[in-house]
């Protein structure tokens, strides 16, 4: 009968010891040595028909180290199970000799496994934070601003010769280059479609006169600035354009007469709405730019809370256990240096540490995520990609769509974990008596860029 014992060998770090005895393997290691001379395909031998003796001598012996190691896995899992320890990834064996492993004097084996032990800790009060809610106003100039921007992006394109305004739009090809404008091995190569306001204002008069087949060199952060600088920056997959040279090929000029704000045009953008006057139009949008506001304040909220949880949270970890499972976690079976460990380290217990606090979150607040869920979340995610804000989910192409969704595993993985956070986030945001604090949009763009700026240096 296997025996499992337990002693502490540092904060937060346990040592099992597992002995097995010889009747603990003994009749799994026979069982195994005939089901394996059933299958053995042996040159000079029918098949099931080798001699017991044979197999025992050419395979007994990694048969035998099998054996013993699946039952002493078998027993640490069991004891775990049984004592309900709450660990760290898995047992790390420690020295293990498997040259006292022989076949020919089975014997009973003492095995060693470190393991990691998850702490109690205690979550922050949230409710004593203090904490801020933007509320960002809609001012008549962000309405038209928006209205104008409708009007643009659904309106008549046309192909003029040349470049003569703001209005103007460049279908352009970004290809990275060094300062003196020769292109970089590996750089960024992308299509896009840039209006002539997007520039600094100090760069446009430079387009006048450009025509399809042109190039422009430029500096990023000589030629975009502000939201359009992060549209670009966004559109090319990269975070920051600092020192980055470009050179743009014309491919089109392009001019967008606006649409004119009538029935046809309303009905194409709320196609639900019933809305027969510009008045109409613009209350609907202001509501639509009150959401997305409030959705950006959301976020900023819960990017405050992150860091209330990660900073006000105390949490003690068994860190020589962690860092020994870190070495083992490199690239094929190959151990990562002290240095690696060491270089990664920080992070990654910043990593273990949100990840347990969340657990916590999860489990004391018993937040699920159920299947209607990820059937909705599917659903708001096609009305994204097809940029609507309604669907009927009852059309069969809409129904087929979330139905093969929900058989992809990674998708159905990545959505459930995504709407887990938000739920953990959304149970946070309920905690906080937040102040609510009226806000310009630029101020509130701003204070993010500056909260991005510090989060880079760190």
């Amino acid at each position: 009968m296997a025996t499992v014992t337990r002693e502490n060998i540092g904060s937060l770090h346990e040592k099992l010891n597992i002995t097995i005895n010889k009747e603990d393997y003994l009749p799994s290691f026979e069982k195994a040595l005939k089901e394996y001379s059933k299958k053995a395909n042996i040159p000079g031998f029918r098949k099931g028909m080798v001699p017991a003796g044979l197999i025992k001598k050419m395979y007994g012996n990694s048969l035998f180290v099998d054996e013993v190691l699946k039952k002493v896995d078998q027993e640490v899992y069991n004891y775990i199970q049984t004592e309900k320890l709450d660990i760290f990834a898995q047992p790390l064996p420690m020295e293990m000799n498997l040259g006292q492993l022989d076949i020919n004097k089975p014997d009973n084996y003492t095995f060693q496994f470190e393991v990691g032990m998850k702490p109690d800790f205690q979550l922050p009060n949230l409710g004593a934070e203090n904490l801020k809610r933007y509320k960002v106003e809609i001012t008549d100039d962000m309405l038209n601003e928006e209205v104008e921007r409708l009007r643009v992006r659904y309106g008549n394109m046309t192909e003029p010769e040349a470049v003569t305004g703001d209005d103007n739009v460049l279908n352009v090809n970004f290809v990275e280059t060094d300062a003196a404008g020769n292109e970089l091995e590996g750089g960024i190569r992308k299509d896009n479609s840039v209006l002539v306001k997007y520039f600094k204002e100090s760069f446009r008069p430079s387009l006048i006169g450009k025509k399809t087949g042109d190039t422009i060199q430029l500096n990023f952060d000589e030629a975009f600035e502000g939201q359009e600088a992060q549209w670009i920056l966004q559109d090319l997959g990269i975070d920051s354009g600092t020192n980055r040279n470009f050179r743009l090929d014309i491919t089109k000029v392009g001019l967008v007469e606006p649409r004119e704000l009538n029935e046809e045009f309303f009905a194409q953008l709320f196609p639900n709405a019933e809305i027969k006057t510009e008045e109409d139009f613009r209350n609907k949008l202001r509501t639509e730019l009150e959401t997305q506001w409030n959705n950006e304040s959301s976020n900023q909220l819960q990017h405050s809370l992150y860091h209330v949880l990660l900073d006000h949270t105390t949490v003690n970890f068994p860190e020589e256990f962690l860092k020994r499972w870190l070495k083992t976690q490199g690239e094929n079976n190959q151990p990562k240096t002290d240095e690696q460990v060491a270089h990664e380290f920080p992070q990654f217990l910043n990593q273990l540490k949100w990840s347990v606090i969340t657990e916590k979150i999860i489990a004391d607040n018993n937040i699920q995520v159920q299947h209607e869920d990820l059937r909705q979340f599917a659903k708001q995610q096609l009305l994204g990609y097809m940029g609507m804000s309604a669907l009927d989910e009852e059309q069969d192409w809409v129904r087929d769509y979330i139905d093969r969704m929900m058989k992809d595993r990674k998708y159905v993985e990545d959505s459930y974990n995504r709407l887990q956070t938000q739920k953990v986030f959304e149970w946070a945001e309920g905690q906080v008596n937040a102040t609510e604090t009226p806000i310009s949009k630029e101020e509130f763009i701003r204070m993010n860029q500056e909260h991005q700026h510090a989060h880079h240096e760190h």
